[in-house]
């Protein structure tokens, strides 16, 4: 028996630093990991008529929408793309980015009882969250792909595939969008933790946000003048290098990807030490 109880004996000490990361923790902890990405992509589908059709059905209205007011009425061009191919394609990152911040906003509050009762690194719930955003991506990247063979197979002398050696930093792209919206995310959870009013304006600054970034038109159609304020967006460089890599088409160069991953892990790095420092206490003010 004692050497049955050595075994399964858990250490839990207070972290010393805020830098400080609990791997060791996260991987004991891996099938709690999964079974809330698991909860997380159930719960949202449950008692629903269409359940997961939902994945393909939202950006496809979106897109719908987008091609019919911004391309066919405004007449915003789309850097000699396809309407249906830009704005979806600048939409696969950003819903990865906005179901990741939408998802972990009130993550703290929401699931106070149970941080009251057990411990684990707190650190999982959010990662979990960003982990089944990943699912819908891969889902709406495959019928981003069906649709895009399906105009190049379709379209008399117009458009025509450019895939290149760019498509290989697509992984890069999408790694960003994750990480600004974990960042997100992280400080958001923290916030409204301690100001609850928050949770309200959320949803309101994710659509702010969104008409910030190049999704209804490319940067090039910017002012050059107001240019650097877009480039400034942390999601300018995902949102325009997924169409890069993806459709060949974009106005990108390696100073601009590298001062936005320069605010993207600035942005993420806060929003881990301040999820650090708020979740400390936060079972004592919930």
């Amino acid at each position: 028996m004692n050497a049955l109880s050595e075994n399964f004996n858990i250490r839990i000490r207070p972290r010393r630093s805020l830098w400080e990361v609990d791997w060791r923790g996260i991987f004991d902890y891996r099938d709690l990991l999964f079974l809330l990405v698991r909860r997380d992509f159930i719960s949202k589908y449950k008692q629903t008529v269409l359940g997961p059709a939902w994945m393909l059905i939202q950006p496809l209205a979106t897109t719908v929408v987008f091609t019919i007011i911004f391309s066919n009425v405004a007449k915003i061009s789309t850097d000699s793309t396809p309407p249906v191919l830009f704005y979806m394609g600048g939409l696969l990152t950003w819903n990865l980015f906005s179901q990741n911040l939408g998802g972990s906003g009130n993550v703290l509050q929401a699931n106070a009882g149970m941080f009251g009762k057990v411990y684990f690194p707190r650190i999982i719930i959010p990662l979990a969250n960003g982990i089944s955003a990943l699912i819908p991506f891969a889902i709406q990247l495959a019928l981003f792909l069906a649709i895009y063979i399906l105009i190049s197979w379709t379209s008399p002398g117009g458009f025509r595939p450019s895939i290149g050696p760019q498509l290989l930093l697509l992984p890069l792209f999408v790694l960003q969008a994750a990480l600004v919206g974990l960042g997100s995310a992280l400080i958001f959870s923290s916030m409204t933790a301690v100001y609850r009013d928050l949770q309200y304006v959320l949803g309101f600054l994710v659509q702010i946000w969104m008409y910030l970034t190049p999704i209804i038109m490319p940067v090039s159609q910017f002012p050059t003048k107001w240019r650097w304020l877009v480039l400034l967006n942390p999601m300018t460089a995902p949102v325009e290098g997924t169409r890069w890599a993806l459709l060949g088409t974009g106005t990108l160069s390696p100073v601009t990807v590298a001062q936005s991953w320069g605010i993207s892990l600035a942005l993420f790095i806060a929003g881990f030490l301040w999820f650090n420092k708020i979740e400390r206490s936060f079972v004592d003010r919930a």
